[in-house]
């Protein structure tokens, strides 16, 4: 294996070792605020955190995807000015519109308070937040940069120190800030996210000046600028398309809790119950139906440019089978996630959050986020084919229909009509990307495998049923029927793919 491939590996291993350690530890921190502040104020948190994504997705431009590239170009040259110059450019521009945005943002506060939060005890939360924007966008630039140089382990030690000291701050705010009301604690929240963000960038400033690039003799900032223009347009090029699909998303999350609790209020809910269920399914049932999905995200980063380089090859053979590699992942993963989900809805969010009433919107949710595993595969083919227009597009005709289908369904059904309307969007979503792929290079189906998780994952279903009314006649704890019923369902789970050879590389195929 070449030395690149190596370092690719070793990259993909590295960021997929943080994620997991990530998503543990923002899970512990999800589960100890959602327990102090309960179901309303993970709703007021919510409600305050979409406004900034879309500040940081304007400031960012696109340039971590584009610096990496670019970055990784000039060293192979040995360019190392142009590295440097790559960095001064990107840091001047992220820098100047995440500060303007962001002093804009704060000015405006009260104005944008009226407009987007349907509840205004989320306004404190929503400027506690809001310093985050230059932070962010700064730091993205200098991981754009190491991951151009192949130091993903870099990335990865800033993402876990994040976490780290996220779980302290939050600790340590919640609780001097709760007996103020929950409005102030959930703003100590946020504030804690500002304070991890700082010592994630802290950690990559000093990173950078251990090992980064050496000044060379006459080098300055000002002469980077001066004759930057060819390098912005560079950055820009490369950035601003991906740009879109990022503000799309951003402006739809700004507008999802007011979007939500409008429907709601249709329903004739009020303004705190509204609050509160919001938190449910926002704050309660997605976090644990994303947790499982750190695999196929990481599978999918190194699945770009693995289809890439066959399409530009022109490997029809390769390409397939890296597809069919990829979705196989996301069928293993995804088909005892999904049952988990569903099965021990109730057990899990009674003993993680404390809140038996948002087991009925997990129940709904995870059958159809079940293909949520395939999409972030086939997202990646079509970025690796080339095909970023057609993500695009497949993302606004999602976000229409989902506007429209959780008015719709809210208004006429509550919150239940709220969670249809969400998984109905994932469903959609992963049709589309996978139509695109088959209009642009077909797609080779190997239904065995599927078939046989489908069985594995009946017998699952029903093992775990089996354990659980057993076990119920021992009046144990839930959370050790809960621990027994799971691992006995994965035993039963495991032994049946085993049994039907569902890991076979040999396959029936028909084509689309």
């Amino acid at each position: 294996m070449s030395q690149p491939s190596q370092a690719f590996m070793r990259g993909t291993l590295f960021l997929s070792v943080s994620a997991f350690i990530n998503r543990i530890l923002g899970f512990i921190s999800g589960m100890f605020v959602a327990r102090v502040l309960g179901a309303e104020g993970i709703g007021l948190l919510m409600m305050a955190h979409p406004l900034v994504p879309l500040v940081i997705t304007i400031t960012e431009l696109g340039l971590p995807v584009a610096i990496s590239k670019l970055v990784a170009e000039a060293d192979a040259r040995g360019d190392r000015a142009k590295v440097r110059q790559i960095l001064h450019v990107s840091l001047f521009i992220t820098g100047f519109l995440s500060v303007t945005l962001t002093t804009l943002s704060l000015l405006g506060s009260e104005w944008i308070a009226s407009l987007v939060l349907s509840d205004q005890r989320a306004y404190y939360a929503m400027l506690a937040i809001t310093p985050i924007a230059p932070i962010v966008a700064v730091s993205a630039v200098l991981k754009g940069y190491y991951r151009g140089k192949q130091r993903m382990h870099t990335i990865a030690v800033s993402d876990v120190l994040e976490n780290t000291v996220q779980i302290a701050c939050v600790l340590a705010l919640v609780h001097v800030l709760l007996p103020y009301g929950v409005s102030y604690a959930a703003a100590g929240a946020m504030a804690a996210s500002v304070v991890s963000e700082i010592s994630s960038l802290l950690f990559l400033l000093a990173s950078y000046k251990m090992r980064g690039e050496i000044k060379l003799p006459g080098e300055t900032w000002a002469a980077h600028l001066r004759n930057g223009r060819s390098t912005l347009t560079e950055l820009l090029r490369i950035g601003l398309p991906t740009t879109g699909n990022g503000v799309i998303h951003s402006l739809y999350g700004a507008f999802q809790p007011l979007l939500i609790t409008t429907s709601l209020a249709a329903a004739g809910i009020s303004t705190a119950m509204a609050t509160k269920q919001f938190g449910m399914i926002a704050g309660y049932a997605f976090p644990l139906l994303f947790m499982p999905s750190f695999i196929t995200q990481s599978l999918s980063t190194a699945l770009i440019p693995a289809i890439s380089e066959a399409a530009v090859n022109k490997n029809s053979l390769l390409m397939h089978e890296r597809m069919e590699q990829a979705l196989r992942m996301g069928l293993f993963i995804g088909a005892p996630a999904t049952v988990i989900l569903y099965v021990w809805s109730t057990p899990l969010t009674t003993l993680i959050y404390d809140a038996p009433e948002a087991g009925l919107l997990l129940k709904i949710l995870a059958p159809m986020f079940f293909l949520h595993y395939f999409d972030a595969p086939l997202h990646a083919i079509l970025l690796g084919l080339g095909r970023a227009n057609a993500t695009l597009w497949n993302y606004v005709i999602t976000t229409v229909f989902k506007i429209a289908a959780i008015y719709v369904l809210g208004s006429q059904f509550g919150i239940i009509g709220i969670a249809f309307a969400l998984g109905l969007s994932i469903v959609l979503i992963t049709m589309l990307n996978f139509n695109s792929i088959s209009v642009s290079i077909g797609f080779y189906w190997d239904i065995r495998p599927y078939v046989r998780v489908t069985f594995s994952m009946i017998i699952m279903v029903l093992c775990g049923q089996w354990a659980i009314w057993y076990l119920e006649g021992f009046d144990l704890p839930m959370l050790w029927n809960a621990l027994g019923s799971v691992s006995f369902s994965l035993l039963a789970y495991f032994a049946a793919l085993s049994l039907t050879k569902a890991w076979s590389r040999k396959s029936r195929r028909i084509y689309s």
